[in-house]
């Protein structure tokens, strides 16, 4: 496979020089240290990593700054479904793309694209009292071009390391979104707090150039193309097609799609949590820590598939992590005062990503590289395009109820889904086939 560095190769002179230098720290294979041996790894996850924590200083404030223009629950459930939406309804054909096009030169045109609109974007909110209409739709713009690019970058990181590395790339994958939720809520909060949303959505489009620096620089060669028979509307599908006829792909799916919708709603809902029922102020550096708390502790379960589970199955952690989140999820939905909220985010995110970093992995482990930006896309669809979904009807039902029964459906379902989340037996069979 282009990218990887598969065994009888002669190495290079680099990889040798790693090799004396870094041999004698018994690195197991699997882990997230081992895939960071990998030099294309690296620079390729090292510029998206840049490159994300803008965006997340962008994401997470525009909810900020959406609550703070309307005071409405609505409105930043519209912002935050433009935002990740379309990877709802994009997402299959950024998949195809990432299969029969140069997964390089797709990342470069889409990466390009969201600098210039994140500064559009920037300029909007610099007005004072911008648009309704044109933030959504700059939001959403943004949204395509993410859309596109993201089952790319999903097929791409995997192969940068042998497959005994694998569990450790994409717990490194999961661990980069999050701690990109850490530093750039963090970093954005001063800025917002101090200078407004503009230069926040400015800074970020300037991190763009870091994500396609990474894609430049990266030794990775294009797979063989034209691999997907189909055309027209069968070819989009054929992601769908792939997944139904794989038992083992077809529950992570369905396990990840059903966990978004109903139980990852108080990730959009975040700054109205905060005022509500937390008394903090969505334009304070109260709600970035808070924020980045939740990251925290997301990033911490994440990397802890690719240290301290790395050389355990992963099957059977998504069962175990949705009780034991759903627990902590109806806590935090009962929660009154502000200064345990810290530490609880932190739990519940650990618990959170613990679960679909385990599911993840489980996924690209059993996948082919033929289909994996397909496949990849429909993971994407899941995460990415269900959770604004699933916020967008939350923001409604809060509207007229309350976040916090929001908050307690959302922990209902993750427990009604516990059982359904065993993987072990599909897993064994998937290996025996």
């Amino acid at each position: 496979m282009p990218g990887n560095r598969a065994e009888g190769r002669e190495p290079d002179t680099e990889e040798a020089t790693e090799a004396i230098i870094e041999g004698d720290l018994g690195f197991r294979r699997g882990t997230a240290q081992a895939a960071l041996r990998n030099r294309d790894f690296r620079i390729f996850w090292g510029g998206t990593f840049a490159s994300n924590i803008g965006t997340w200083m962008q994401n997470v404030l525009l909810g900020a700054f959406g609550y703070e223009l309307t005071g409405s629950a609505v409105f930043v459930g519209i912002l935050f479904f433009a935002q990740l939406g379309p990877l709802l309804f994009m997402s299959t054909v950024g998949g195809v793309l990432a299969d029969v096009v140069d997964r390089r030169k797709l990342l470069i045109i889409t990466q390009v694209e969201q600098l210039v609109l994140s500064i559009v974007l920037a300029v909007l909110a610099a007005g004072g009292d911008p648009s309704r209409v044109a933030l959504v739709a700059c939001v959403f713009a943004i949204g395509v071009g993410n859309s596109l690019s993201a089952p790319a970058i999903a097929a791409i990181l995997p192969t940068l390391v042998p497959r005994a590395d694998l569990p450790g790339a994409v717990s490194l994958q999961s661990v980069q979104m999050n701690l990109s939720r850490v530093i750039g809520p963090a970093i954005g909060a001063v800025i917002y707090s101090r200078t407004g949303a503009a230069p926040v959505f400015a800074i970020n489009a300037g991190t763009y150039l870091f994500a396609v620096a990474g894609v430049i620089l990266a030794r990775y060669h294009p797979h063989a193309p034209g691999e997907v028979k189909e055309r027209g509307l069968a070819r989009l599908l054929s992601g769908f097609r792939l997944a139904a006829r794989d038992p083992l792909i077809r529950r992570i799916l369905t396990t990840l799609v059903l966990f978004s919708f109903f139980s990852l709603t108080f990730v959009g809902l975040m700054p109205a949590i905060a005022a509500d029922n937390f008394g903090i102020r969505p334009r304070s550096i109260e709600y970035g820590l808070l924020y980045a708390a939740f990251g925290l502790g997301a990033a911490t379960g994440a990397i802890s598939v690719g240290t301290l589970l790395a050389g355990r199955s992963k099957a059977p952690i998504p069962r175990l992590g949705l009780v034991v989140f759903a627990a902590l999820l109806t806590v935090f939905a009962l929660l009154r005062t502000d200064p345990p909220a810290y530490p609880l985010g932190f739990v519940l995110g650990f618990f959170y990503f613990l679960v679909i970093t385990s599911l993840a992995t489980v996924l690209q482990e059993n996948v082919d590289d033929s289909s994996r930006g397909r496949i990849m896309a429909l993971w994407i669809m899941g995460f990415g395009g269900i959770v604004p979904v699933g916020v967008l009807v939350g923001g409604f039902v809060a509207n007229y109820t309350s976040v916090t029964l929001v908050l307690l459906i959302g922990a209902a379902a993750a427990l009604l889904l516990a059982p359904y989340a065993k993987l072990d037996k599909f897993v064994a069979s998937a290996r025996r086939s």
